[in-house]
């Protein structure tokens, strides 16, 4: 129930956001300040999306048989949320404002702590004494790379991973989707109604 109301919710968000990147513009495009703001939202968008694939590589065909305390999973709870923060954030800050960078960072830091409250619930109900050893030597949310441990050889299940790579993907196909936006407005084929800085 929890998963269906988090990808409703995005995907509500996504096309609200959509339009307001029509609607909107930068005070920065065409400056310094407005290329730096997107090699900014590119990094972070990279980050991002290797994380996830990341991520899936351990979690897919495992998610609820085992707790997965490897990879990515051994120096955070959440690593998949976390990379999901880089890459949103990264295209926030690639539509070159300050504000929508930080509002789409906000809104997220405000939103799944709440969805990850429910899922250590789950996890706690499916997996027990396991999963709360797990919680007491492993961060929630933010990665201790002092923590990483990762086996020789790990089995993965490709197609659930092919499935995970178009998860990944949505942020790239995110930023080429701002170029669009981006070209529209400098080419005065449409007209933001709004400056944002």
């Amino acid at each position: 129930m929890i998963k269906y109301n988090r990808i409703l919710v995005s995907r509500i968000f996504g096309v609200l956001f959509l339009a307001l990147l029509v609607l909107t513009g930068s005070t920065h495009l065409g400056e310094l300040s407005g290329g730096l703001l997107f090699l900014l939202g590119a990094v972070l968008v990279g980050l991002g999306a290797i994380g996830r694939l990341w991520c899936s590589l351990y979690i897919n065909g495992y998610k609820n048989a085992a707790v997965i305390d490897q990879g990515p999973y051994s120096m955070s709870r959440n690593p998949l949320y976390f990379f999901s923060l880089l890459g949103a954030s990264g295209i926030g800050f690639a539509t070159e404002t300050w504000t929508l960078g930080i509002v789409i960072t906000a809104g997220f830091l405000l939103m799944y702590p709440y969805v990850i409250r429910h899922e250590e619930e789950f996890l706690a109900a499916s997996f027990g004494e396991a999963y709360r050893t797990y919680c007491a030597k492993t961060p929630r949310f933010f990665p201790d790379p002092r923590l990483l441990k990762e086996p020789e050889s790990y089995t993965v299940d490709p197609k659930m991973f092919r499935r995970s790579i178009g998860d990944a993907l949505w942020f790239i196909w995110g930023l080429g989707l701002l170029a669009v936006i981006h070209g529209l407005h400098a080419t005065g084929a449409v007209r933001p109604w709004l400056k944002l800085p």
